[in-house]
């Protein structure tokens, strides 16, 4: 939690930590704003100390709901800059931030930097930086193991409930999307159509997803996965835009969106086969179900996290799958980890592979995906199954969207 990044510093010997760029779309700068429209914003965190929120006059007004102290960048003159800096707007950019830094009381130690922020630019200004202020000591972390990635495992009730509200609606829109394709007339040769009688494409439901989301105050940054037959076996396919929605093929639809302005994410997969399912492809989504029903019966408290993959693996390959514990890197079978960690990035603390650390723990307040699957792109086919759920401070583990996991849907206008 928020509360825990002092302490996080202090175990990492970070002085101060710098936070570059908006503060929407940007989870490092929204973990402390809240999001708003403030763009190319600074914020400084010493120490002990709470953040303050450099960023543009134009928006002292958005950063002010923050609640952080705000100040403007009109405090160091641009003009004045630039004249000091005989034109290299770089440094112009690292003068800012040694007088940003010396208003803190910030003339040496170890700083933290994060954010999303053009490469180029920043090295090109943090370059000058250490060139004005060699005390300063710049630290780069890797994202997987960042202190925000810390701080962000556990989220408190408020957060949680955010996550919860974005779940709602994306299950809704996963309610929608079910009634539409069942609603659909089908052609003789099983492939869906539109109301114009056209035939119905994956571009074409990607396109009322992205409606559908944004009617509902809903983002989808990332996209989503709506892949059929083939590509329903290659787990990170999006599904191609001119393929035709049938009858009797494994959909796997994993949806994935977040809060306006880059808030907090859900993360949800079905995989659905319209009218019937053929015997192998009902085979392969039971078995899956029956990994995911393992795992949520058994999910515990303090746990680390890859206890789970390990049991996903060891089902599967009783059941003659390939999967990650006996196979390297395989391509069919089981192919990837349980799980990841849910919040303002979609994938975050705590991880499940089987090379995960042992403190990627089930602790209370952490919100993980469960995400079993099977893949078999030769076969056309592929099934995943994924739910958010939520470590509740009991140790209860909680599913903080219930949706149905019907596979086979029944069409109203067609009968086999």
């Amino acid at each position: 939690m928020k509360s825990d990044l002092d302490a996080l510093m202090k175990a990492r010997h970070l002085d101060a930590i710098l936070v570059l760029g908006h503060a929407e779309h940007n989870p490092p700068m929204y973990y402390f704003t809240g999001g708003g429209h403030v763009s190319h914003a600074a914020l400084i965190k010493k120490s002990g100390q709470p953040p303050v929120l450099f960023c543009n006059d134009m928006e002292r007004e958005e950063a002010a709901k923050s609640g952080l102290e705000v100040i403007c960048f009109s405090k160091y003159p641009y003009s004045e800059l630039l004249k000091e800096a005989a034109g290299n707007t770089l440094l112009v950019g690292a003068l800012r931030f040694q007088r940003m830094f010396a208003d803190l009381g910030i003339g040496a130690g170890r700083i933290g930097i994060y954010g999303h922020y053009d490469l180029s630019s920043v090295i090109g200004v943090l370059q000058e930086l250490r060139r004005l202020m060699p005390d300063l000591e710049l630290v780069g972390e890797s994202r997987e193991d960042s202190i925000f990635m810390y701080a962000m495992e556990s989220k408190d009730e408020a957060e949680v409930e955010r996550i919860r509200k974005i779940g709602r609606i994306t299950t809704a829109v996963v309610g929608r999307v079910a009634e539409y394709l069942t609603g659909c007339d089908v052609r003789s040769d099983e492939v869906l159509l539109k109301e114009n009688g056209q035939p119905l494409t994956i571009g074409d439901v990607k396109g009322l997803i992205n409606l559908w989301l944004a009617e509902l105050g809903a983002e989808n940054p990332e996209g989503t996965i709506f892949a059929i037959g083939r590509d329903a076996g290659i787990p990170h396919s999006t599904g191609n835009p001119e393929d035709l929605i049938r009858l009797g093929r494994t959909i796997v639809f994993d949806i994935f969106p977040c809060e306006q302005g880059g808030g907090y994410f859900y993360d949800f997969t079905r995989t659905w086969s319209l009218g019937y399912a053929t015997p192998e492809a009902q085979k392969l989504y039971d078995e899956v179900r029956g990994a995911h029903a393992k795992v949520m019966e058994n999910l515990d408290l303090n746990v680390p996290f890859k206890t789970y993959q390990r049991m996903v693996c060891e089902y599967f390959e009783a059941l003659g799958h390939q999967t990650p514990l006996n196979t390297e890197a395989p391509v069919e079978g089981y192919v990837h980890s349980l799980g990841h960690g849910l919040g303002l990035n979609v994938h975050e603390r705590p991880w499940s592979g089987l090379t995960a650390a042992d403190d990627n723990l089930l602790k209370p307040g952490v919100v993980v995906t469960v995400e079993p699957g099977l893949y078999y792109p030769e076969r056309d086919m592929g099934v995943r199954i994924e739910d958010s759920v939520w470590i509740r401070p009991d140790g209860r583990a909680e599913i903080l969207a219930e949706y149905p996991y019907d596979f086979v849907l029944k069409m109203k206008k067609w009968n086999r």
